[in-house]
């Protein structure tokens, strides 16, 4: 049996990719207000630095409602490719935006989940496993669901959303 390099099938994939992805950027707290979500303002950052398109963004309560709300109203928009979302992924009474997610998703790309905590294992230890940060497909769109840590957040996006954001938006168009 041969094993194929790790970049040599994707990259004839990637060649049809798009360049320039519309995003919308939700981030999900009870405390912070837009002077004070540097998680969110980092991930527009990156995603503009990187040549998409931030669409739009926005930020509610920890309510799974709300959190839903937003998603599904925002999927009206055709411009809009993929969500990055941040915060409410962890284990305390408040944090309801896995669950919020969970109900949206028509597919779950769990692989996403587990490679975020395999790097940040790396970078901060076994409380990794308080993540519950998670991705998949809402409506042909590509969802991702962050920790509210802007560490987190540059960790997930230069390591695993940006490199194959492209190719994941190819992937769930056809």
């Amino acid at each position: 049996m041969k094993i194929t390099p790790p970049d040599a099938v994707p990259q004839e994939h990637r060649s049809h990719a798009p360049r320039a992805v519309g995003c919308f950027v939700l981030t999900i707290s009870d405390s912070k207000t837009a002077e004070t979500d540097t998680s969110g303002a980092l991930i527009r950052e990156l995603l503009m630095a990187a040549g998409h398109t931030v669409v739009g963004q926005g930020m509610v309560k920890d309510e799974p409602a709300q959190v839903q709300a937003v998603v599904r109203h925002e999927c009206a928009d055709p411009r809009i490719q993929a969500f990055i979302m941040t915060g409410g992924t962890g284990i305390t009474s408040r944090d309801a935006t896995f669950e919020a997610v969970e109900g949206l998703l028509d597919k779950r790309l769990t692989g996403f989940g587990e490679l975020f905590r395999m790097l940040s294992y790396a970078e901060i230890g076994a409380a990794a496993m308080l993540s519950r940060a998670q991705a998949g497909v809402v409506t042909g769109r590509v969802l991702f669901s962050l920790p509210g840590s802007p560490n987190a957040c540059r960790l997930a996006l230069e390591k695993l959303i940006l490199p194959e954001l492209g190719h994941l938006i190819r992937e769930v168009s056809r």
